[in-house]
């Protein structure tokens, strides 16, 4: 199957991996849209690697089927694999040689790189091109790692865990990276448990539990799904008819007060709530916007997917 120009940058349909009675992913169905930053998100074992290698055709699926800007992944393998930069989680290259030598082994794998952009993205990333890999520390390693992905302008990038090992200055500049890859038109497919990378990178979420998609949605609308935390201080204690009235006010829920000070919490719109407290006699109101991390988690307060 060639490319088009208007086939996805990623889609999988009933894409599933079985490890003899071990699951790893079962009936993912997910499309990318070119040009996005796509963030997979779940905790370790959910099934985030195994998706990568699956979109890869480094293992084969048990059932369905993949494909990478209209090529299905089994049947152009070689092909798909020519436009990905791929950062593995876990990043194994070989110990004898430089940072320099081994961005050259792998650029020369690909015909050939811009030597004076590999430079430049060790430059960025504070990265001694000199050392063996032997030498480098977990952070080094993980330099290298990131420049073999980018160095060569890939259509598509799949990161597994990318900021694992970075300081803080270096992630920042990581972010820099991507911003500018997308820029020039290239997809991004972040695997991640880290949730404020997923937040601070990505256009939409995938969440991932137990080897299920539960849900695929922008950032903000997951957020918004979730509920705001309201404090309210008054200048007297409110009466019962009062809370009352802040109870039967659409989506509030969770109503507690003690003295002058009522917390509760509110779904969806907020003008109701903010109507009740402005026909109380209000000293301060706070309000609590949920974290992707508190809507994250909201997935996994729940048992398990039941598995076949």
């Amino acid at each position: 199957m060639t490319s088009t120009s208007s086939a996805p940058a990623i889609r999988t349909e009933r894409l599933t991996k079985w490890y003899g009675p071990a699951r790893g992913i079962s009936d993912l169905d997910l499309t990318v849209a070119e040009g996005e930053v796509f963030g997979f998100l779940g905790p370790n074992g959910a099934g985030k690697t195994t998706t990568i290698r699956l979109l890869l055709d480094l293992i084969r699926p048990t059932a369905g089927h993949a494909w990478i800007f209209g090529q299905e992944v089994q049947a152009a393998s070689v092909a798909v694999r020519r436009g990905v930069g791929y950062l593995p989680g876990e990043l194994a290259l070989w110990p004898g040689l430089t940072g320099k030598q081994t961005l050259a082994y792998l650029g020369n794998l690909r015909g050939g790189v811009d030597a004076a952009f590999v430079t430049d993205l060790a430059a960025r990333l504070g990265l001694d091109l000199s050392k063996k890999f032997r030498d480098y520390s977990r952070g080094n390693k993980q330099k290298v790692g990131l420049i073999q992905a980018f160095m060569h302008r890939p259509r598509l990038l799949i990161l597994d865990e990318p900021t694992s090992g970075l300081d803080p200055l270096n992630q920042q500049e990581f972010y820099r990276m991507l911003a500018e890859a997308r820029a020039g038109g290239a997809t991004v497919f972040l695997s991640s448990h880290i949730l404020s990378e997923v937040e601070h990178s990505s256009d939409r979420v995938g969440i991932v539990r137990a080897g299920q998609l539960v849900r695929v949605a922008t950032i903000a609308d997951v957020v918004a799904e979730k509920r705001q935390q309201i404090a309210l201080t008054l200048s007297a204690p409110p009466d019962p008819a009062a809370l009352t009235a802040l109870r039967a006010v659409p989506g509030v829920s969770n109503v507690a007060a003690e003295g002058s000070a009522i917390q509760f919490a509110v779904q969806g719109d907020l003008a109701g709530a903010i109507r009740w407290a402005g026909s109380q006699p209000l000293l301060t109101l706070t309000s609590h916007e949920p974290t992707l991390e508190e809507a994250f988690l909201d997935y996994y307060r729940e048992p398990e997917p039941a598995t076949a």
